[in-house]
């Protein structure tokens, strides 16, 4: 009994600690798969197995009620604490080379996620990509700023000049 009240209780504070958690099913999985899995998420995230029962119980007292009807057979969470799309990314694309493994749902942000948000949310742009983006969109911003504010004294000194030489004239 204190071993699953104290799996109930490291379950509870990895789902109030993590940035989102995408629950799987692994059945047909071997060790060895298993253990390729953790590693192409050991970055942003952990992965573990645990009973059903004990999954439910943690998430409900965290206040998370999105796995209760995704909970059968044998599950295993994803509890993200990096990037989210990175993990979804990496699930997605073992789930592609071990057809076995298949996200049932996911958490993220306080909102339940069905498999296919999950998808999308793995063919969003990695955050570093979106922030190159941003900053090359303010730069190119910025240089056209640049130029507009430098062809302004420009333009105003050909003005007088054309001024002058027409009062010269």
């Amino acid at each position: 009994m204190a071993t699953k009240d104290a799996t109930v209780t490291d379950l509870q504070q990895k789902f109030e600690e993590s940035n989102a958690v995408l629950l799987t099913e692994y059945r047909g999985l071997s060790v060895a798969e298993l253990r390729e899995l953790r590693d192409s998420i050991r970055e942003h995230a952990t992965y573990a197995v645990a009973k059903n029962t004990l999954t439910k119980i943690a998430a409900n007292n965290a206040g998370i009620t999105a796995f209760d009807d995704e909970l059968a057979g044998p599950s295993a969470l994803a509890f993200v604490h990096g990037d989210t799309v990175a993990v979804a990314k990496s699930l997605r694309d073992f789930a592609k080379a071990h057809p076995l493994l298949v996200v049932k749902a996911g958490y993220f942000d306080g909102n339940a996620m069905t498999a296919a948000e999950v998808g999308k949310l793995a063919d969003l742009e990695s955050r570093e990509v979106l922030l190159a983006k941003a900053a090359g969109a303010m730069q190119a911003a910025l240089v056209g700023a640049a130029q507009l504010f430098a062809a302004l004294p420009a333009k105003a000194a050909r003005g007088f000049g054309a001024l002058q030489e027409k009062q010269d004239a």
